[in-house]
């Protein structure tokens, strides 16, 4: 009877002891830090509802081939932002939103314009862009053209 008891106790003890954190642990969930030469940080560019090439800040930007960029979208109208070139767009972005980030494929100069507002010009290293000729939107300002 006593051996019986003991193993009984045994047995209860080794059921605490697993149902208490005993054994092994589950994998942590935070990655591990980036160390030496990581990435870039991603460049934000700022819709600012100006007219012109004034509408981006900064405009020109200045990013490396593969980095990730943003457009923060701080003006009441919806924007859409495409490389001249035809190689990179954003989706619609609504007032108060941030657009998915995009890499660079390039580190070389190039321009962009907002689909919607055409009169919406910008920069990549150094390019500066102009509003297109005749332009009358109101992000023509100081271009010839604007309300």
């Amino acid at each position: 009877m006593f051996r019986a008891r003991t193993i009984a106790l045994l047995m209860a003890a080794a059921a605490v002891t697993v149902s208490c954190g005993g054994g092994s642990t589950a994998p942590s969930q935070t990655p591990p830090p980036v160390t030496g030469g990581g990435t870039q940080a991603t460049v934000t560019i700022n819709i600012t509802g100006q007219g012109g090439r004034l509408a981006f800040s900064p405009n020109p930007a200045t990013v490396s081939a593969g980095q990730l960029v943003v457009f923060k979208n701080n003006d009441k109208e919806v924007h859409h932002v495409v490389l001249d070139d035809g190689s990179m767009q954003t989706t619609d972005i609504a007032p108060g939103a941030t657009s998915a980030p995009v890499a660079m494929g390039t580190s070389g100069s190039k321009t962009y314009h907002c689909m919607i507002h055409p009169g919406m010009v910008g920069g990549f290293n150094g390019a500066d862009a102009e509003p297109p000729p005749n332009c009358n939107q109101a992000y023509c300002d100081g271009y010839g053209g604007g309300n």
